[in-house]
């Protein structure tokens, strides 16, 4: 009995088993680190469900698509029963586009999120070719010309703040609510216009338009010209196309685009068939540069490093002293490394990013160096383990701020990490506790 208890203390004394208990608490930190996890994706779900209940009532991202022509006619087939007439219609794009306009954006807030909408006011012109009916309505007398309307396609028309008028020719024209035929869009406004053969019409007409997050068009024209400015000055351009010029400043931005005929995968006028317009669309989203639960999310996939680097100060600590450190220490200071992470992102959400980023870890760094102070009775130990601390966030911090380069840095930052913990543990005798290498070697006749 005695021998077994003389062998139980020799065990739990050994630098291997205390190195195989911190990497069973260290694996054991990635259970509160998987709950944070989960935690920071129901606040942005829970952010994500405010903003759609926000932009639901407001009106949410526009693709505005338009204007189509689109004019009937009539064919007759021939059956057992006699002649038969069907209606079809014939869709033309413009020739010509030029779309220009404004978006002011306005920030909403429900409880603690902030909501970006924005008011588009947008002016449409252009022209349409004579249209040629001939080769599908070779009787004039087929072609519906009465009928002929004009469509504009915008997704979300609770957004549509005042009267729409078409200007057609010399004529203005008010619009009516949906579309005809939906061969092209799924919602929108309509106009009868007055259309005859051989001759070019000109139209123009403005929008005003509420949405949320993003504005689109469609490169309907032979020839596209979009211009677009707001004072809103994090842009992100989107879509099929690139803006051709841009320009951002502190004070917002101007974007132009010129897209012709040749750059889409449909025609300029085709019959019947319904054609997806939608897959060409561009523009502009205007985004919140600074995604607090995506940056949060980013750092608690460091926690397990930060536990294992911070078990390994308070290792080192322990030998080099000889002080022993219960497990149950070792399990405090881990706990307090992972509630970090709640703490930053329960900040985040009322102050910026890099104030909740530096009180946080502020106090985390001050807490555990007053407990190490307490453990160790050595002021040199607590400010080695606040330093430690210090830098490993001021590292990861930097991470967080890089894109392009953050797997770059981050690669580099543990090699140097690594070396460190190769230089210092270069004499410990993982064999037997208390004795150092070089003692060792030289007891060896």
């Amino acid at each position: 009995m005695e021998n077994l208890e003389k062998l139980l203390k020799r065990i739990a004394g050994s630098v291997s088993f205390k190195l195989a208990v911190l990497a069973i608490l260290t694996l054991l930190m990635l259970i509160p680190a998987v709950m944070i996890q989960n935690l920071i994706r129901e606040r942005e779900q829970r952010r994500d469900e405010t903003i759609m209940e926000v932009t639901s009532k407001w009106g949410n991202s526009q693709t505005v698509s338009g204007p189509v022509l689109t004019i009937p006619f009539k064919t007759h087939g021939m059956t057992k029963e006699g002649t038969v007439t069907s209606i079809h219609y014939m869709h033309f794009l413009p020739s010509d586009l030029d779309i220009s306009g404004s978006i002011i954006p306005e920030e909403r807030y429900r409880g603690i999120y902030k909501v970006i909408a924005y008011k588009a006011r947008l002016s449409y012109k252009g022209t349409f070719e004579a249209a040629d009916m001939k080769t599908v309505a070779p009787e004039p007398a087929d072609v519906v010309w009465d009928d002929a309307y004009l469509e504009i396609g915008i997704p979300d028309m609770r957004g549509i703040n005042q009267p729409i008028s078409v200007r057609w020719n010399e004529s203005d024209i008010p619009v009516l609510p949906g579309i005809p035929m939906k061969d092209i869009h799924a919602s929108g406004v309509n106009a009868k216009v007055p259309v005859a053969e051989n001759t070019t019409a000109f139209f123009s007409f403005e929008l005003d338009l509420n949405g949320s997050h993003s504005l689109n068009f469609v490169p309907l024209g032979k020839e596209t010209r979009v211009f677009i400015s707001s004072p809103w000055k994090d842009p992100s351009f989107m879509g099929s196309f690139l803006p051709d010029d841009h320009h951002i400043t502190d004070t917002g931005f101007t974007a132009k685009w010129k897209i012709l005929q040749l750059n889409r995968n449909y025609p300029q006028l085709w019959e019947d068939d319904k054609v997806d317009t939608l897959d060409s669309d561009f523009g502009v989203s205007l985004i919140i540069p600074v995604d607090n639960y995506r940056k949060s999310m980013r750092s608690v996939k460091y926690a397990i490093l930060f536990v294992a680097l911070t078990f390994l100060l308070f290792f080192f600590a322990e030998y080099i002293h000889k002080t022993k450190i219960h497990p149950v220490h070792y399990l405090l200071v881990g706990i307090a490394l992972t509630v970090f992470y709640t703490l930053l992102t329960a900040l985040s959400e009322q102050i910026p990013f890099s104030w909740a980023y530096l009180i946080a870890s502020a106090v985390i760094v001050v807490m555990i160096a007053l407990f190490t102070q307490s453990l160790y009775k050595n002021r040199r130990v607590s400010l080695t383990v606040a330093l430690s601390l210090t830098a490993l966030y001021l590292f990861l911090f930097v991470i967080l701020q890089m894109t392009d380069y953050a797997l770059l840095f981050g690669s580099i930052g543990l090699v140097l990490v690594l070396a460190i913990v190769m230089y210092f543990s270069r004499k410990i005798d993982w064999y037997e506790n208390g004795k150092s290498r070089n003692t060792e070697s030289e007891s060896i006749p």
